[in-house]
């Protein structure tokens, strides 16, 4: 019988053992990820009026128990009733997915960020807000973005086009821009 009991004494101390575990990683779990939505939600309610010209924008939690809640995306561009990211306009859609992301990527900014299309639902406007935001992160940040807009392209200081001449055959143009500025500066009689 006195070795059933000691077995019996150390399960019941490893369970103990185990909920303390559990109950730290909880803990530790839930103050890390009300941090990162804090951080988040704020860095979101600067980004958004900066991108729209105005408005305001927040992140509501959908539960009780932040462990299982959602996270809902309300936003109200300026001139615009509040609203969640359902019942805006693709372009709106599209400038508040992006603070939303840059609010993200600051938490821990990385050497380089990749954007592909991002700016394409964009009117000329937006594009504009959008690329002085680009400019603005570009500081700590290095951009590689795929674009068709011209506005866009305008910013870039390296462009890189692929085109397709022939069908299946891809040809590659590099053009530095700073570069090709001098050399119009160069051409042009003073």
């Amino acid at each position: 019988k006195g070795f059933l009991d000691s077995q019996s004494e150390d399960l019941n101390q490893a369970i103990g053992t185990l909920e303390d575990a559990i109950r730290r990683i909880d803990r530790e779990t839930r103050e890390q990820l009300q941090d990162t939505y804090n951080n988040v939600n704020r860095q979101f309610g600067i980004l958004f009026p900066q991108l729209f010209g105005g408005g305001e924008a927040r992140l509501t939690l959908t539960g009780e128990e932040l462990l299982d809640s959602g996270i809902q995306v309300m936003a109200q561009p300026p001139g615009k009733k509040n609203s969640t990211i359902h019942l805006l306009s693709g372009g709106e859609k599209a400038l508040t997915a992006i603070a939303l992301v840059f609010s993200l990527f600051q938490l821990n900014p990385a050497p380089f960020c990749m954007l592909d299309e991002v700016d394409a639902p964009l009117d000329d406007s937006n594009t504009e807000r959008f690329c002085d935001m680009v400019k603005r992160m570009s500081v700590q940040t290095q951009f590689l973005f795929i674009t068709h807009n011209k506005i866009t392209m305008e910013m870039a200081r390296q462009l890189v086009g692929v085109t397709m001449q022939e069908q299946g055959v891809s040809r590659v143009v590099e053009v530095d821009i700073e570069e090709a500025l001098r050399m119009g500066d160069e051409a042009v009689p003073a």
